[in-house]
């Protein structure tokens, strides 16, 4: 399996991966070695888009020397292009849009009489729940619950309402329910993950809102940690962060997409709040959460966007002292509306925007690290590190798995899924060193 974008993409790998085993499939750990080879893909974006076609390509090449292989892709690349595909792309045996991924196993059952493109026009319609079996993809000490699907707040860059569709929200008995059975498999951190955290429930005939979903979760599972990823600015109550303030099981870090700073931008991107209430949230956060890491991202190149809105971007960086911000260059998506926006911004002056906006925030991300120095974390042990053997990695609370950085630990014994206590020796950019706290250096 290749899996390709966000966590909520995996999360549809892994109900795929689970629908495979039911049809009597096994994993293995090469292309070369399988009868089937599954690619999830992302459709968001053209960078994305261009990494799917390339997996797609590699893997056709390969399958040249393989007869009998067969090449499934699926995903929001698949729904948003439909059967146009099938021309496009005659090597692969199977697309599958996302109404019906989770029934692989009897589109393939049933293959020689099964439509090469089984995608249903528009938008996806399906929502999961918790009677839908997934093969955990991640370590098994961490996973992802993914709250609802689709989205309404209408961007003007941005193609997942037309891919995944308007707002879908499960309820929190079912989600409750499959946080039981994800600590059942030794879940010690889930991440809560949507289109947009906040507008969960708003769909709802019951009563529903994060809140009370955090409630529930807290109240019926012992999972030390609970992460919350993609919250829309707006959507952030002060009785969410009062929650998150009291409950020390509810880690202090919230991904809060900005998007930009400068209110013409926003006007533009049809975000619906402007830098005023951006500044007002962030002291929001710092005033319930002091220690809350901040992550956001921010797309430079908008059409439209000029020097002084880049100067209003850093100056609210400056002013925000935000933790972790990832940046993205503005691409036309054929069928948004930004697309018809004039005044495009031409590539090079986005990617100089681009370093700047990097450079800035590079110095403030390094003298945020600073003041962990010294100190006592827990960190997740994730395992040996992947820059090298002679360390172990694992994460604080303040840093998500996959997009941030991480803790490299230079002594101590460990497991992978401990929770354990590390004594902060060194801070760099994005990641931190320390060592495993034993009796020995306890003091």
């Amino acid at each position: 399996m290749v899996s390709l974008g966000c966590p909520k993409n995996l999360i549809d790998s892994e109900v795929m991966l689970a629908a495979l085993e039911r049809g009597g499939y096994r994993l293995v750990a090469s292309a070369e070695l399988a009868t089937l080879v599954l690619i999830n893909t992302c459709g968001f974006i053209r960078p994305a888009v261009e990494e799917a076609i390339d997996a797609i390509l590699t893997i056709a090449e390969n399958k040249k020397e393989r007869p009998g292989q067969l090449l499934v892709v699926a995903g929001c690349m698949v729904q948003r292009y439909g059967e146009v595909l099938t021309e496009e792309l005659p090597e692969v045996d199977l697309f599958v849009g996302l109404d019906d991924f989770h029934r692989l196993d009897e589109l393939l059952a049933d293959i020689d009489s099964t439509a090469k493109s089984v995608v249903h026009s528009g938008a996806g319609s399906f929502l999961m729940d918790s009677s839908i079996p997934r093969r955990i993809a991640t370590p098994p000490h961490r996973s992802y619950l993914k709250i609802t699907e689709g989205c309404n707040n209408r961007c003007t860059y941005c193609l997942i309402p037309s891919i995944r569709g308007v707002l879908r929200s499960r309820t929190v008995l079912d989600l409750t329910s499959e946080a039981v059975r994800l600590e059942q498999l030794g879940v010690r951190e889930l991440s809560l993950v949507a289109q947009d955290l906040t507008g969960y429930g708003r769909d709802l005939r019951e009563p529903a809102h994060l809140v009370m979903l955090l409630q529930s979760l807290i109240q019926k599972t012992s999972i030390p940690w609970f992460r919350l990823l993609y919250a829309y600015p707006s959507g952030i109550s002060n009785e969410l962060l009062q929650l998150m303030a009291q409950e020390p099981r509810i880690l202090p870090y919230i991904d809060v997409p900005f998007q930009h700073a400068s209110d013409t931008v926003l006007a533009a991107m049809n975000r619906h709040y402007c830098q005023a209430e951006l500044d007002e949230v962030v002291q929001r956060i710092r005033s319930h959460l002091p220690e809350c890491a901040i992550r956001t991202t921010f797309i430079v190149g908008f059409p439209g966007e000029t020097e002084k809105d880049i100067e209003i971007l850093l100056s609210a960086l400056e002013r925000w002292q935000l933790d972790h911000v990832g940046i993205f260059q503005y691409y036309d998506e054929e069928g948004s509306l930004a697309s018809q926006l004039p005044a495009k911004v031409p590539e090079q002056e986005q990617q100089r925007r681009y370093e700047l906006v990097m450079s800035v925030q590079a110095e403030i991300s390094a003298y945020r690290q600073r003041r962990f120095v010294g100190r006592v974390e827990p960190v997740l042990i994730e395992g040996v590190s992947q820059e090298t053997d002679l360390l172990l990695e694992g994460r604080s609370r303040f840093q998500a798995p996959e997009i941030d950085g991480c803790v490299y630990i230079t002594s101590g014994s460990v497991n992978p899924g401990d929770i354990i206590p590390v004594r902060i020796t060194e801070a760099h950019t994005y990641d931190l060193v320390g060592e495993v706290i034993t009796d020995k250096n306890s003091g």
